[in-house]
C-alpha cells in the first residue's frame, strides 16, 4: 500500500497550510509523555536527539519534562518533538493529508487547536513533531531543519 500516494510535494503548500492556522498566546509550559518504543527504535531515537539543532526557527532547545532523549522541544512548546511513537492510525489512509520536505516523508494531520502533528512516513522509527497553533502560523520551515538530522540518524524502511 503507498501510503504517500497523495504526497504533496513542495514545501509551499505545506507553508500555505499552516498559514491558514492563526495566531494566539502559547502557554510555554513543556511536558509531554514520553513514547516506549522497542529496543532498535530506542536506539534510533537516541541517535536522532544527539543530531538534533539547539536552535530551531530563533527558538531555543528546551527539553520538556520528563528529561529523555525521546523526547525535545523548542520554545517551551511551540515545537515539541517525540520519537518512538506508534504508526498513526491516518498514516494508512489512502487520502491522508502527506508531505515531503527534503527527502522525509511526513503525515501532516491538523489539530482541534489549531496546531499541527507531523509524523515521519517510511523510517524504521516514527518521529512526532508537534507545532503550536502559533508556530503553525509563522510556516513550516523547522521541518527543513529536520530533514537532515531524520535522514542521518533513523533509516528509510518500515517501523516496527
Amino acid at each position: 500500500m503507498n501510503i504517500l500516494r497523495h504526497r504533496r510535494t513542495g514545501l509551499s503548500a505545506l507553508v500555505l497550510l499552516l498559514a491558514t492556522a492563526g495566531c494566539s498566546s502559547a502557554d510555554d509550559s513543556a511536558s509531554v509523555a514520553v513514547p516506549s518504543p522497542g529496543a532498535k527504535a530506542t536506539e534510533l531515537c537516541q541517535d536522532l536527539d544527539k543530531a538534533l539543532p539547539r536552535k530551531l526557527d530563533g527558538l531555543v532547545r528546551e527539553d520538556p519534562e520528563p528529561r529523555s532523549a525521546l523526547t525535545a522541544a523548542w520554545g517551551g512548546s511551540a515545537i515539541i518533538l517525540r520519537c518512538g511513537v506508534p504508526r498513526p492510525a491516518e498514516m494508512l489512509d489512502p487520502k491522508a493529508s502527506t508531505s515531503e520536505v527534503n527527502g522525509v516523508a511526513w503525515l501532516v494531520q491538523e489539530q482541534d487547536d489549531g496546531g499541527y502533528v507531523f509524523t515521519t512516513g517510511l523510517r524504521q522509527a516514527y518521529v512526532e513533531v508537534r507545532f503550536s497553533k502559533e508556530q503553525a502560523a509563522t510556516g513550516a520551515g523547522p521541518l527543513v531543519d529536520f530533514a537532515a538530522p531524520v535522514k542521518k540518524t533513523i533509516p528509510e524502511g518500515i517501523a516496527d
